[in-house]
């Protein structure tokens, strides 16, 4: 029997909770997945309860951990999480109340006092952030609004996967990249900005203290160890946001390589130097923080709807359709042939038109489309968002172009998705066939910091997972330029009026 390490990566996502164990080369040594427990009270509102995310956390560890034959190998466990639901916690560590979810909308009129009060282009020279009301500062005057006795009894705010490694180790951090979704860490400082804290009225010890990806928070405590099937042994270290582990993973660590994450959500992830300071990027909603990588940063453009936007569909036609039949449906379809748009806006607009009332649309609909034409529609708005979202980004970043792009998560499975993407930009597209590259790229951090790995260039030269290439389909790169040119990117400008005048007759107050 082997004692080679072995490490533990958890990810917490927005569809799925999982735990995977990983050898140091990046093989999958034990794994376990349960749908992440959400609640829906209303429309717009959306809320996790902090002690179901444990226990849906635990049960995924003690299934991976019990597919082991020798558990004592596992030397480290870190946690990644969806980057802006936090938990409120009393003096004793236990939550006050439940966690409002990344995605809640509840909170834009935080958004929108904080915009007159701080202003947009001031929060975005502290932290790096676009204000949106999805952001971690929204939530906590939320909570301090409505629910005035729970704040009162609130002494500390975690984000989720610091929640989760305060309940395996007992100590209490924040991460940096997991900070930077907060609006209150002051990026260039990587210090949370007191000044703004005093401003917004929070107490000045809110906030857990500070710590890089991947430090040593101490070993599992007996009773997570009891609990997860984890030994005493192993050590907790900090993990990060989602997005980024994930570009840990996939080898985007510094500039010039963009990774195009593509799960419920996609993240437009693109490696810097330095954080960038035109406030204009903010006003347009592009977003920064601190890398998992020391030293280096990222800007952040994205889809808040990518995966969601086909399992929307999917439940509107069934879901007893599987993927496999709506895709070879939608590969039989020709291109341009009905003409049909797909505004992928479906919770949100996103980076370069910053709106919280933006709403998704189809348009060029006729009797003629049916099932397959409007799934290709899908496939293809979400690939012509990418591009719309991608050329404002690389002209704040000072490129024509990017080295290459490297896609992971889900919906890269989904070979026509990734053919459509790759034609719209005219460009290669590396697919990372790494399955699980948030709980991978998590668990290298944890590596880091049990030791297993002396830097993050020993990690890229031992991790290895298959890369393939989809190449751009020449005859069609023209007429989706055109179609992209002429139609799509005046869509949503044509739209705004109307999603505006929908909003206050559905939003009492709005």
């Amino acid at each position: 029997m082997t004692r080679d390490p072995l490490l533990a990566g958890v990810d917490v996502g927005t569809t799925s909770i999982k735990a995977i164990i990983f050898e140091p080369g990046g093989k999958i040594a034990a794994a376990a997945s349960v749908p992440t427990p959400v609640h829906y009270p209303q429309p717009g509102w959306a809320y996790y309860e902090p002690e179901e995310i444990w226990q849906a956390v635990v049960s995924v560890l003690r299934q991976a951990t019990g597919q082991l034959s020798d558990a004592g190998r596992v030397v480290s466990v870190a946690v990644a999480s969806v980057g802006e639901a936090g938990v409120p916690l009393d003096k004793n560590g236990q939550p006050t109340y439940y966690s409002i979810a990344w995605f809640d909308t509840r909170t834009q009129p935080q958004a929108l006092w904080l915009e007159q009060q701080i202003g947009k282009d001031n929060l975005f020279a502290v932290s790096g952030l676009s204000l949106q009301p999805i952001f971690t500062l929204c939530k906590i005057l939320w909570v301090r609004e409505n629910e005035p006795d729970v704040f009162a009894r609130t002494v500390r705010w975690l984000n989720m996967a610091d929640f989760i490694a305060y309940r395996l180790s007992g100590v209490a951090a924040a991460e940096y990249s997991l900070a930077s979704r907060t609006l209150l860490l002051n990026l260039k400082k990587l210090q949370w900005d007191t000044g703004l804290i005093r401003e917004v009225g929070l107490p000045s010890d809110l906030l857990a203290p500070l710590q890089p990806s991947g430090t040593p928070l101490g070993s599992v405590t007996a009773d997570a160890a009891a609990a997860t099937g984890l030994p005493v042994s192993c050590l907790v270290a900090t993990g990060g946001h989602d997005h980024v582990c994930g570009s840990l993973a996939t080898g985007v660590t510094g500039p010039g390589t963009l990774l195009n994450s593509i799960g419920t959500a996609e993240a437009i992830f693109l490696s810097l130097s330095q954080p960038l300071t035109d406030p204009q990027m903010g006003r347009q909603g592009y977003t920064q923080g601190a890398h998992v990588v020391a030293g280096s940063y990222y800007v952040l453009g994205g889809t808040y709807t990518a995966g969601a936007c086909v399992e929307w569909w999917r439940e509107i036609v069934g879901t007893q359709i599987d993927y496999a039949t709506l895709v070879a449906e939608a590969e039989r379809v020709p291109v341009g042939s009905l003409g049909i748009a797909f505004l992928p806006h479906l919770r949100l607009a996103n980076a370069p038109n910053d709106d919280p009332k933006g709403r998704g649309a189809f348009i060029g609909l006729s009797a003629d489309a049916k099932r397959s034409e409007m799934f290709r529609a899908i496939l293809e708005g979400l690939a012509y968002e990418f591009r719309l979202t991608l050329e404002p980004l690389l002209q704040y970043a000072g490129l024509d172009a990017v080295e290459s792009i490297i896609a992971a998560g889900g919906v890269t499975r989904n070979q026509l998705a990734m053919q459509i993407r790759a034609t719209v930009v005219n460009q290669t597209i590396t697919v990372a066939e790494v399955t699980e590259s948030t709980s991978l790229g998590v668990a290298i951090l944890g590596g880091l910091a049990a030791g297993v790995y002396r830097d993050v260039a020993e990690v890229l030269d031992l991790v290895n997972y298959r890369r393939w290439p989809v190449e751009p389909l020449a005859e069609y790169v023209e007429f989706y330029n055109s179609y992209y040119q002429q139609v799509y990117r005046h869509i949503y400008p044509a739209l705004r009026p109307l999603h505006h005048a929908v909003y206050p007759l559905v939003h009492q107050g709005g």
